[in-house]
């Protein structure tokens, strides 16, 4: 099979070196022109993952309408607010229907809308089906070929399990779902929680506090995402829980490097202006604070990180402020 991975970033690099370990052919888009030329002479990503060969079968432009012309399963691996932007320079290009499948984690902040939405409007007709990938898959050991587990969604089962079958090999194992909703809104917020569990680890405090963080994290962000229609045990699976724990304790996690940063008493504005990477918790803190507002579901930790990262909020404070909410029932909807 022939695949379009548009986004040559980290996870898009690493699922271009997946996808052609699987047997695939595979076309890698870079928006920066510089980067397809060095993967075209050195088979390698220069700036992400760039001691990891990319295999034989990836090629790389940094041309949209190649990328389109090349594959009609699309798998955009963008940064959320992007997405639509380059997704709607590529529909310029397409010809025919296409499968999209999407591996960013993110909700855009200005419509909160989820990458799906984004996809639906801008490609209407041009839209076959799409999917969303996700799970506990760091970018870097992903490529290395690390065993690996993730779960694709898809309202259409058949088109879940197709990728389910395509992107399946010996380094990474597959689950389907049609819960889209839940594996999207799951890889988007626990974003949130991996900053605030980077504060902890940043002011120093220990195992018992991130334990508590997580399992808090967890009941929050489920609320939110059964209240949209997700599925409880979609947030108990690889999409919800897995991820969370990854990214909540892995130091290769970018949104709890941010937190460490924050935790040690660094300005959000500098940690973000010495960063090249992505930090997905960043903008999506402002949008699942306003989505919990919408549907009125208290998402304490989420607001607090909000109040850090946009109110110049102090994280001892914050944690204060936590630690001191009214006593409740631990099952409270």
């Amino acid at each position: 099979m022939k695949l379009s991975v548009i986004g040559a970033g980290s996870f898009g690099t690493a699922m271009a070196i997946t996808a052609a370990r699987c047997g695939h052919e595979v076309l890698l888009w870079s928006h920066d022109p510089r980067i397809a030329d060095a993967i075209g002479k050195t088979g390698n990503n220069p700036s992400y993952l760039p001691d990891i060969p990319l295999g034989r079968t990836v090629s790389a432009t940094g041309s949209l309408a190649e990328a389109a012309a090349f594959s009609d399963v699309v798998f955009m691996v963008v940064p959320s607010h992007h997405y639509r932007d380059v997704l709607t320079q590529l529909k310029a290009h397409v010809r025919r229907p296409v499968d999209v499948i999407s591996g960013t984690k993110g909700i855009e902040s200005d419509t909160l809308d989820r990458m799906s939405e984004i996809t639906a409007a801008v490609l209407g007709r041009s839209l076959r089906s799409f999917a969303a990938l996700s799970g506990p898959t760091f970018a870097s050991e992903t490529a290395r070929g690390d065993p690996t587990a993730a779960v694709v969604a898809s309202t259409n089962s058949d088109f879940a399990a197709e990728v389910q079958r395509l992107l399946s090999c010996t380094s990474l194992r597959l689950y389907n779902s049609t819960d889209v909703v839940g594996v999207e809104l799951a890889g988007s917020l626990k974003n949130v929680i991996a900053i605030a569990a980077g504060v902890l680890e940043g002011l120093g405090l220990g195992f018992n506090t991130n334990a508590a963080l997580i399992t808090r994290g967890l009941h929050e962000i489920t609320k939110l995402g059964v209240a949209h229609g997700g599925r409880q045990e979609t947030f108990a699976g690889l999409a919800g829980m897995g991820d969370l724990v990854l990214t909540c304790t892995g130091a290769l996690s970018r949104n709890r490097s941010v937190g460490v940063a924050l935790g040690r008493g660094k300005a959000l504005r500098d940690i973000l202006d010495e960063t090249r990477w992505v930090a997905e918790g960043v903008k999506t803190s402002k949008a699942a604070k306003a989505l919990a507002e919408r549907h009125r579901i208290d998402m304490p930790i989420t607001t607090e990180v909000y109040r850090v990262l946009y109110e110049d909020e102090s994280p001892k404070t914050a944690i204060h402020r936590l630690m001191s909410r009214a006593l409740k029932a631990e099952a409270t909807r």
